[in-house]
């Protein structure tokens, strides 16, 4: 939290110096298959910033959720054996303790039957050496690296309620650097605080879910923020022929736009229901499912 790389600390700096600052915006970087879209998209699925992006404009890049992160790992390493560039990757929920960071066999990141330790300190690059498929990069680790496949686990330190991507600074390990001072700050400015930590942890994915120039795969812990995350890429690859405008705040189809025509199965009695302008006013949007 106390990095000093902000626009108005540079001007502070340059003034002090005499120097002239000319502020630039980056409309376009070679990541993610070349796509700006799909980092448009990822600031728009976590609510970074509104944008127009609701669809990829690269159909080549391979996004997909999973609902274990054990699927997520074989993926990863059947990857991996294509040119060692796969890894995964993982928010900072989990605990770095000093005395086991050499030792492969203590998994730091526990999620039910599945584990896997952080990097480990044993004097190999995280993304070089062939081992670090079977270990998690963090943030600190993989800033600035790219890989041709990535794995994203998505810890509790962000979930999905009601409409919105909401983030948790509390959920986040207290060996994490960047967060430092928050709890602080949240007793004296709550309201600073949180606009804070939203904006480190929502970065922290958006830089986690960029790493990869092919593909991008996905767990997260919060169910909600999963099956979120799945509707959100199932309509920017067009798997349902919807729109941004098409989906209510929580997610779900909205039957009363012209998009949403169509066929749907009611998912509480197994029933189909064909969706016109006339009845489509008394339905709950939330029974429906698309076949």
């Amino acid at each position: 939290m106390s990095d000093i790389g902000s626009v108005d600390e540079i001007r502070r700096w340059s003034e002090a110096e005499g120097s002239e600052v000319t502020e630039m915006q980056l409309v376009s970087q070679f990541r993610c298959n070349g796509s700006d879209g799909y980092i448009a998209f990822i600031d728009d699925l976590l609510q970074i910033r509104d944008t127009a992006n609701f669809t990829m404009d690269s159909p080549d890049y391979d996004i997909r959720v999973f609902d274990t992160p054990e699927e997520v790992r074989q993926l990863i390493i059947e990857k991996n054996k294509l040119a060692n560039r796969a890894r995964i990757l993982a928010g900072y929920c989990w605990e770095w303790p000093t005395s086991e960071r050499k030792n492969t066999n203590y998994h730091d990141i526990q999620i039910g039957d599945f584990g896997i330790s952080w990097n480990l300190q044993n004097g190999q690059a995280f993304a070089i050496s062939p081992d670090s498929v079977n270990e998690a990069g963090c943030i600190h680790t993989t800033q600035g690296l790219e890989f041709d496949y990535v794995g994203v686990i998505i810890g509790d330190d962000m979930r999905y309620e009601s409409g919105k991507v909401i983030t948790d600074f509390t959920r986040r390990a207290s060996t994490d650097q960047s967060i430092k001072g928050l709890k602080k700050l949240a007793k004296s400015s709550p309201e600073e605080a949180k606009v804070r930590a939203d904006e480190i942890i929502k970065n922290t994915y958006r830089t986690l879910m960029t790493r990869g120039m092919k593909g991008c795969y996905i767990y997260c812990t919060n169910a909600g923020m999963r099956d979120y995350i799945r509707k959100r890429i199932e309509a920017a690859q067009g798997k349902d022929n919807h729109h941004k405008a098409d989906y209510d705040e929580f997610g779900n189809i909205n039957l009363s736009t012209e998009n949403a025509k169509g066929k749907y199965k009611d998912t509480v009695n197994s029933d189909y229901y064909e969706v016109t302008k006339e009845n489509v006013a008394a339905e709950k949007i939330e029974k429906y499912k698309k076949v």
